[in-house]
């Protein structure tokens, strides 16, 4: 049985996906802004950001809540942060390209303890508490039980905020690349660490990460089996953004091919 935190995020998860299909069809009409260059947000990521922080804040009134719209709010100081991405994948949403969720996470002093991801256009729901396991629509999920880099199938992505970094991210694919089978970009950081918890990829790794890009989909990786740390293997939820993402085997792997691409900021 869910956790009540899990079910409330659940409530909150699913509103915002009623927000983001009742618009698909009119996005053409859609208000959009540029946040910053290549960093857009739309009125459907404000609606369904909305809806979000009211029913946590309705189940939750005492806690904290940051969200990658609306930022920081609640009781500074408060031992439990909801971390929430209301629409991960936003450039593909508004170019009709099916693949984006909802994705939330409650911290518990900075450490992710539940998790709900929304994927509201195949209905999936993935979730998981810290001890309880993780779940895609109440079926225990595993990760991949791959060995080695040798033939996996890997995800990334190419963030707008770290292109500065873009010699180094091509160099990790390349050298990746030397025993993957392939490395996929989807466009969403949350649906690519909930694959990865459910074993439909092998693993992920990405640069540049805010907290509510990740703080859900690791929590998954994690109770599913997995391991999620930063480039230099240094497990957590890292400062940096970079993350890896694995079975614990694969992981370790993962971080020991990219080295020799790591700039010393990437090491960090």
């Amino acid at each position: 049985m869910a956790r009540p935190a899990v079910t409330v995020a659940i409530r909150a998860a699913r509103a915002a996906g009623n927000v983001i299909l009742r618009y698909m069809n009119r996005l053409d009409s859609l208000a959009v802004i540029e946040k910053h260059h290549l960093d857009f947000v739309s009125e459907v990521d404000r609606q369904a950001e909305r809806e979000i922080v009211r029913e946590l804040k309705r189940a939750y009134p005492d806690h904290a809540i940051l969200g990658e719209e609306t930022g920081a709010s609640g009781r500074a100081g408060a031992r439990y942060t909801w971390a929430v991405d209301p629409l991960d994948g936003t450039h593909n949403y508004l170019r009709g390209i099916p693949h984006f969720g909802v994705s939330i996470a409650q911290l518990d002093r900075g450490e992710p303890v539940h998790a709900v991801i929304l994927d509201p256009l195949r209905n999936e729901i993935y979730t998981a508490s810290k001890g309880d396991g993780a779940f895609l629509n109440d079926r225990r999920m595993r990760v991949s039980k791959r060995e080695s880099l040798d033939g996996a199938m890997l995800a990334t992505g190419f963030p707008y905020r770290e292109r500065r970094h873009l010699d180094a991210q091509l160099g990790m694919t390349r050298e990746l690349l030397k025993r993957a089978e392939d490395i996929r970009r989807t466009g969403s950081a949350a649906l690519d660490l909930a694959w990865t918890a459910a074993g439909r990829l092998d693993g992920y790794f990405e640069t540049g990460l805010k907290i509510w890009d990740m703080a859900a989909g690791c929590l998954l990786v994690r109770e599913a089996g997995g391991l999620y740390c930063d480039f230099s293997g240094r497990e957590g939820l890292p400062e940096s953004g970079n993350v890896v993402a694995a079975n614990h085997m694969l992981a370790g792997q993962i971080v020991e091919a990219i080295a020799p691409a790591l700039t010393s900021e990437l090491r960090r």
